[in-house]
């Protein structure tokens, strides 16, 4: 929201970025790592191995809120070695195997500038950069001399009991979920699918009576990675009602659609919905014109009917 409202990041919060992004890599090869001794892929060359256990060795430092150049120095060749290597990219393929961040082959494809001492993230970088929302976070801009506040809350299990306490005298609920999850299962628990989670989630929310006169727009975020997704992942597997050509997106975003749609139980007020790619800010400034526009008209409606 910062960057498509042209506000600008200081020089702290661009090092603050640096540092995520550099955790984001390594915390993001030890999976690729530790995934692939668990699936039993051999290593392209013993070399690659050691530098697998270089890698590994990495623990983080308690507390701390990222890792610092020097730090990152120390695993820059070993990283570049073993995104190249035959058995991390196999890994890298069965993915939703296990728990990977999407924004791991970005940054990875991206080493050889990120690993540059005189490293400053870019804008685009910063929108792949990875840290949980913990507790709340309100967010202040302004679209088109209309002042909004936006308040964010985490989605992670531990972190919903805090929601409530936000939704004192809200106009609109943006829900956002994953369009490419199907296929996916919770950190927190490993048998949950992700996408029926945020199905779960947004059933409670639509239905409770707090919200009767609160507009309600779901965004179904990761458009990029559902085109590709759908390539190699039939989203009959998870859900075998799906009707239609599980490799065509329309198709696959209909059925999204009317999944969510179907945890309404009042099915005569519309359900708002736009597909998204966070980290293209043209789409996600074109999206929130938009939402502008739908959360104007619902109040204006609601103030005439009072």
């Amino acid at each position: 929201m910062r960057i498509i409202n042209g506000q600008e990041f200081d020089q702290k919060a661009l090092l603050d970025f640096r540092d995520t992004i550099y955790e984001n890599i390594l915390k993001g090869m030890r999976v690729l790592v530790d995934a692939r001794d668990k699936l039993g892929i051999s290593w392209q060359s013993c070399e690659n191995e050691k530098q697998g256990m270089l890698v590994m060795s990495w623990e983080g430092r308690v507390g701390a809120s990222g890792v610092e150049p020097s730090e990152f120095q120390l695993y820059v060749m070993a990283l570049s070695a073993l995104w190249a290597d035959a058995g991390i990219q196999e890994a890298y393929t069965r993915r939703s195997e296990f728990q990977l961040s999407e924004s791991v082959k970005y940054f990875l494809d991206n080493l050889d500038r990120i690993g540059q001492l005189s490293y400053i993230p870019s804008k685009q970088d910063i929108l792949f950069a990875r840290k949980a929302t913990k507790g709340i976070v309100e967010h202040d801009f302004v679209i088109k001399k209309i002042p909004f506040k936006m308040v964010d809350v985490g989605g992670q299990r531990s972190q919903r009991q805090k929601w409530f306490q936000c939704f004192d005298g809200i106009t609109s609920i943006l829900f956002m979920a994953s369009s490419s999850e199907y296929d996916q299962v919770l950190m927190e628990d490993r048998r949950t699918n992700r996408l029926v989670e945020s199905m779960n989630i947004f059933e409670t929310i639509v239905n409770n009576k707090l919200f009767l006169n609160v507009s309600i727009i779901l965004f179904l975020n990761k458009t990029d990675l559902l085109v590709e997704k759908i390539r190699t992942a039939d989203i009959r597997k998870n859900f075998p009602e799906f009707r239609g050509d599980p490799r065509r997106l329309e198709d696959v975003q209909a059925f999204l659609v009317q999944l969510f749609s179907r945890k309404r139980r009042n099915r005569g007020k519309p359900l708002f919905h736009h597909f998204t790619t966070a980290v293209d800010t043209e789409n996600i400034r074109f999206v929130f014109h938009a939402v502008k526009d739908t959360i104007l008209q619902e109040n204006l409606k609601d103030i005439m009917l009072q």
